[in-house]
């Protein structure tokens, strides 16, 4: 499930304050490749995990300089599923939601 008006989508921080300001908040840099990173944050409720997903792109430089810029793009949520992935078509409850909703008005706070 793709989240809508985050208030994110375009801004652009350097690769090591976007690091540490996401690592503060919970979130993991798991995925990242030469100009793209994925940041996630785990929730978990009534023993099922979801993923709070931001997806960011390098505007300038490369992910391996911390002095690169990236611009976030799109947040997005999905449930864990054994050993597929996530789940982005699933159902979220309106509490897993909200928590999303907040870890995200956390980061965009914390980046402005």
């Amino acid at each position: 499930m793709i989240l809508e008006n985050t208030g994110l989508d375009g801004i652009k921080s350097e690769l090591a304050h976007l690091d540490d300001v996401t690592d503060k908040l919970g979130f993991v840099r798991w995925q990242w490749e030469y100009n793209r990173a994925t940041y996630d944050y785990k929730i978990t409720e009534d023993g099922n995990d979801y993923y709070l997903r931001i997806n960011t792109r390098a505007v300038e430089g490369k992910l391996e300089d911390p002095e690169a810029v990236l611009a976030i793009e799109v947040a997005y949520i999905g449930r864990a599923t054994f050993p597929h992935g996530l789940d982005y078509d699933s159902p979220i409850s309106e509490s897993v939601l909200k928590q999303a909703r907040r870890k995200l008005d956390e980061l965009k706070n914390s980046l402005a």
